[in-house]
């Protein structure tokens, strides 16, 4: 595959790419570090609510779907279509902040701070710089709603599937691993 076939802007590639490189390295500190306490790592762990993960995660990659879905609308001329698609995507990731609320004020109640245990510390860090990106990506989705430009539409999908992609990555290393 040569760079000319990638769909979108390579600035947009460029951009994914450090992303996903900044949530790898995340993760992988998070995993080194569980290396040396394996037990309170599981302990803190099993205190998460696996329920709360899941149902975000059925959000979010629904979510992900309404974003497919503006795009294919977008590159057939439905601009309204593209727009109503968009809005739901946005609507996905603004429920899915609100469980995650919901979630970080269980935590916070029953003494998981970002400093009672170093699983807590990457817990923290990792969901709430992801919280920050589905931030960023709802903003863009309803902005690139206004116009729904093709282009526009893709490059803010291409964006929102990074942010889904992200939470796949985190589900499992956060919620899951033991």
């Amino acid at each position: 595959m040569d760079i000319d076939d990638l769909p979108g802007e390579l600035i947009m590639w460029i951009l994914i790419v450090s992303e996903l490189l900044i949530f790898a390295a995340g993760i992988t500190a998070m995993m080194a570090m569980q290396l040396t306490d394996p037990p309170g790592f599981a302990a803190a762990r099993a205190m998460l609510d696996g329920r709360m993960a899941a149902l975000n995660t059925v959000v979010l990659v629904t979510s992900g779907l309404f974003a497919a879905r503006a795009e294919r609308a977008a590159g057939a001329g439905d601009r309204r279509g593209a727009r109503g698609a968009l809005m739901l995507a946005a609507l996905g990731g603004a429920v899915f902040l609100a469980i995650k609320a919901v979630e970080y004020s269980r935590d916070l109640s029953n003494g998981a701070g970002m400093e009672s245990h170093p699983f807590f510390t990457f817990y923290f860090l990792l969901t709430g710089f992801h919280a920050a990106h589905v931030i960023a990506g709802v903003a863009v989705l309803a902005l690139v709603a206004i116009r729904a430009r093709p282009d526009a539409v893709q490059a803010g999908a291409m964006f929102w599937h990074m942010v889904d992609l992200v939470w796949v990555l985190i589900l499992p290393s956060i919620y899951l691993m033991g």
